[in-house]
Parts: C-alpha cells; sequence; structure tokens
C-alpha cells in the first residue's frame, strides 16, 4: 500500500512539474518581451525606415504614464507647423516602433504629424509581459489623449501592424473622442485564442492536445500578466465600433491566417473596406505591393478622414 501511494505521488509530482515547465517554456516564448536587434527586417525598406526615424532631425522623445503606472515612450515628428493632422503608428510584437519609419515617411510626405509609440515592455516604454493589445489599446488611449491635450483640433488616425492591428482595432472597440476619425488594420488576429492555437499547432514541440495547452496558457498569463487571453477579442471589438476602418491583409501570410482578416471585416459594424495583397506575406503588403497598399489607404483617408 505504501509503494503504490509513493508511486501515486511520484506520478502526480512529474505530472505537475510537466505542465509547469510547460507553462513557463509557453510563457517565455509568448509574453516575454525582448528588444529588436535591427538585424533580421524581412526587407531593406524597412531598415531604411529605421534610420529615417533615428535620424530624422525633428523627432523628439515624448513620455506618458499608462493607468498602471508605467513609463511609455514614443517618438513624435511633426510635418510642419499649424498642422492639426496627426499618425498614431502602432508596431507589432517583438519590434519597437523605428520599425514603422516606412510608414512614417509617407504620412510625413503628406502632411500628417506622427507618433510612434513604443508598447509597453518594448523600445524605450516599460513594462515586463506583452499585452497583445489589450491593456495597450489602452495605452493608445492615453496617446490620443495626450495628443489632443497637445492640440484640441487635432484629427486622429490609428494604422496598426499585426499585434499593433490587434491593439488599434481593440482600441475602436472602445468609446472614443470625436477626434478619431479613422483606422487602418495591417495584419489583425480576430482573437488571441485563435492565433495562438494557430501558433500552437506549428510548433516543433507541440505534443499536447491544444485544448489543454491553451487552458494551460490562459492561466500562465491571467497568473503572471494579469489578464485573460481570451478578452483580447478583436471579433466583438470591431462589431462595437464606430471608427471607420480599412482591414489590410496578405493572402500569403502563414504566420496570421488571412480568412481572419475576413472575419475581422464581416463582424465590423463600422463604416469599413476590406483590402488583400496578393503575393504579400505578414505585414509585407507595404513593400510588396507599395503603389496598392497606399493607394488604398489614401483613398479612404481622403473619404473618411482628411
Amino acid at each position: 500500500m505504501k509503494k503504490k501511494t509513493l508511486l501515486t505521488i511520484t506520478v502526480a509530482a512529474a505530472i505537475i512539474g510537466g505542465v509547469y515547465a510547460f507553462a513557463e517554456y509557453i510563457y517565455k516564448l509568448s509574453s516575454v518581451p525582448h528588444q529588436h536587434n535591427g538585424a533580421n527586417d524581412f526587407d531593406p525598406a524597412i531598415t531604411r525606415g529605421r534610420e529615417f526615424i533615428r535620424n530624422h532631425k525633428d523627432r523628439e522623445d515624448v513620455f506618458i504614464e499608462s493607468f498602471d503606472e508605467l513609463r511609455l515612450h514614443a517618438s513624435y515628428i511633426p510635418a510642419g507647423k499649424d498642422i492639426h493632422k496627426y499618425a498614431i503608428i502602432i508596431h507589432g510584437i517583438w519590434d519597437d516602433h523605428e520599425s514603422n519609419g516606412i510608414y512614417a515617411k509617407h504620412y510625413l510626405e503628406r502632411g500628417i504629424n506622427c507618433l510612434l509609440p513604443d508598447l509597453r515592455g518594448f523600445g524605450k516604454s516599460e513594462g515586463k509581459y506583452i499585452g497583445y493589445g489589450l491593456d495597450d489599446s489602452m495605452d493608445i488611449m492615453g496617446w490620443i489623449d495626450y495628443l489632443i491635450t497637445l492640440d484640441p483640433e487635432a484629427e486622429i488616425i490609428l494604422h496598426g501592424m499585426s499585434m499593433g492591428a490587434a491593439t488599434t482595432l481593440m482600441t475602436t472597440g472602445a468609446k472614443l473622442p470625436s477626434n478619431v476619425k479613422a483606422a487602418v488594420s495591417d495584419s489583425s488576429f480576430s482573437t488571441l485564442r485563435a492565433e495562438f492555437a494557430t501558433a500552437y499547432r506549428i510548433l516543433s514541440k507541440a505534443l499536447i492536445p491544444i485544448p489543454l495547452a491553451l487552458a494551460i496558457s490562459r492561466g500562465i498569463i491571467l497568473l503572471k500578466s494579469g489578464f485573460d487571453i481570451n478578452d483580447v477579442n478583436c471579433l466583438k471589438a470591431v462589431a462595437r465600433s464606430k471608427t471607420p476602418t480599412l482591414f489590410i491583409h496578405g493572402d500569403d501570410d502563414t504566420f496570421i491566417n488571412p480568412q481572419m482578416c475576413s472575419r475581422l471585416y464581416e463582424a465590423a459594424s463600422c463604416p469599413k473596406q476590406y483590402c488583400m495583397i496578393l503575393g504579400a506575406r505578414h505585414i509585407e503588403g507595404v513593400v510588396k505591393d507599395p503603389v496598392n497598399y497606399w493607394n488604398k489607404v489614401d483613398g479612404f483617408l481622403a473619404k473618411y478622414a482628411f
């Protein structure tokens, strides 16, 4: 009897230890920020955009405090004097605001001021976990308030890529001031739970059934980061949104399924447009087919924003 009890305890301890080790692995993989090293851009145009931001003579560092008392950073570049048009450009996971230099260059040439935040945990912003658009959306609302305080006549658009696109959509799902005129979502996931399931399927060490893996991921992120992955639901956000939104995706995206873009577009209750960039992988539309990309964006903004 004692041997059987000891064996049971040993097996139970091994299972618990294995689950804990797996949870730590998942958390480190999915939720611990790390800084971009500047050496692995997917296109030289992205690298040139980084240099454009880094070396811009009018760039200035600006800071706000988040709702949970983090110091958040952004680069601000004015397009000129007495301009009331602003683009808040939001980067994706495992990167920082400099990755959006290619977008800022276009907007600045159009006479639009640019604010490029570092999402929490990235660049010069404080934070110990990846927010996936939930806490980040509240941070973006903080940046919106910052611009309106700076310029009460501000007319603001949001333009996000990947996790930045999810952040954009989560933001539009909130009650926003009338200063926010439109949004561009480039390659957002539909829900974080669905994206985790997709990502987990392609992991080489995917040995645990997906429902169990998702349950473990949900638990460890709730414990360590303090939010529920089920609450990161862009489908519900766009269903509430009143902000005109352009949904963009590349049809060769293997990181975030292009079908998620279709679902988001269908779920959106706001004025909306849809653009699939043929032959583009994840967030590659701006370099794969820049003429089509910017024609679509500029036409959309001319109709709904400025």
